[in-house]
């Protein structure tokens, strides 16, 4: 004789055990990418990320050494011509160009050092903000999503957003 089959228990499997919440994964992921930027999007596991945060920064330090090196070029053009020589590069320019180009390629090297912290605390708020992100909870429950209505007045299509709560 067949031994008798256990009664089946009928399961929810929507009602799964939500994961617990490391409160230390945003700013161990700030932390990260203030230490070496990029690294809290790789964190994150947001490599896509990572080009993105070099390409940012490597570019405003290309500027920063160029437009530094311009500016030093001018300014030592400008105190050998004080000194009374005229053998420079910048022959065919006079005193105050000379002053107008180091004024210019100063104002570009302040701003891309500027830009540099810029996207710095971009790359350390960005890997914050995401690890919170991941950590937030998204249910059937809540949804948000464009809409085209019919306008009656104007009798043309609009967009909207529409949101549905769910209890």
């Amino acid at each position: 004789m067949p031994a008798p089959t256990p009664p089946v228990k009928p399961t929810d499997s929507l009602n799964t055990p939500a994961k617990p919440i490391n409160m230390l994964a945003p700013s161990r992921a700030a932390f990260y990418s203030a230490v070496i930027p990029g690294l809290g999007q790789a964190y994150n596991k947001k490599y896509w990320k990572i080009p993105l945060v070099y390409a940012a920064l490597g570019t405003t330090v290309y500027f920063y050494i160029t437009n530094n090196n311009k500016y030093n070029d001018y300014r030592d053009a400008y105190k050998r011509r004080l000194l009374g020589f005229t053998d420079d590069e910048f022959s065919y320019l006079d005193t105050s160009r000379l002053i107008q180009a180091q004024r210019f390629y100063q104002r570009n090297r302040d701003l891309s050092a500027l830009l540099i912290g810029v996207f710095y605390i971009l790359n350390i708020v960005d890997a914050n903000v995401d690890a919170h992100l991941m950590q937030y909870n998204v249910s059937d429950k809540l949804t948000l999503q464009p809409d085209l209505i019919q306008n009656d007045l104007t009798q043309r299509r609009q967009l909207g957003l529409g949101i549905s709560f769910k209890f």
